[in-house]
């Protein structure tokens, strides 16, 4: 197994516990360059919001989107955005990627903007 579909397998069993719980789904994607983050509906059908580093108003005040200081950045406005949908309890998806780095920190920025996971 390479590391890509070890990852993916790691994702797909986190997937399943989270579809039985029937949450909200933080789901967290990336890449060197970027950083993203959606907010998926139970249902898995429907994205209600996202936020990543390759959109206009981070590109503006960011250099570079794969460190963690944009990591923090798209946690707050996912927060932001969550909470205009709606949403205050979700379910972190981390993808298969370790809670550690960029992660960890989209992770943190989000719970001190008022999402609770």
């Amino acid at each position: 197994m390479d590391k890509k579909s070890s990852r993916l397998r790691r994702a797909r069993r986190t997937r399943a516990k989270i579809s039985e719980l029937g949450m909200h789904r933080l789901c967290v994607y990336k890449t060197s360059q970027h950083t993203y983050a959606q907010l998926i509906a139970p249902d898995g059908g429907k994205v209600l919001a996202s936020a990543s580093t390759v959109e206009k108003d981070f590109r503006a005040t960011e250099q570079h989107g794969g460190n963690i200081e944009a990591a923090v950045n798209v946690g707050k406005a996912i927060a932001e955005r969550a909470k205009a949908a709606g949403v205050t309890s979700v379910a972190f998806d981390r993808s298969g990627f370790k809670f550690h780095g960029r992660v960890k920190a989209l992770a943190d920025a989000a719970r001190e903007n008022g999402l609770a996971f």
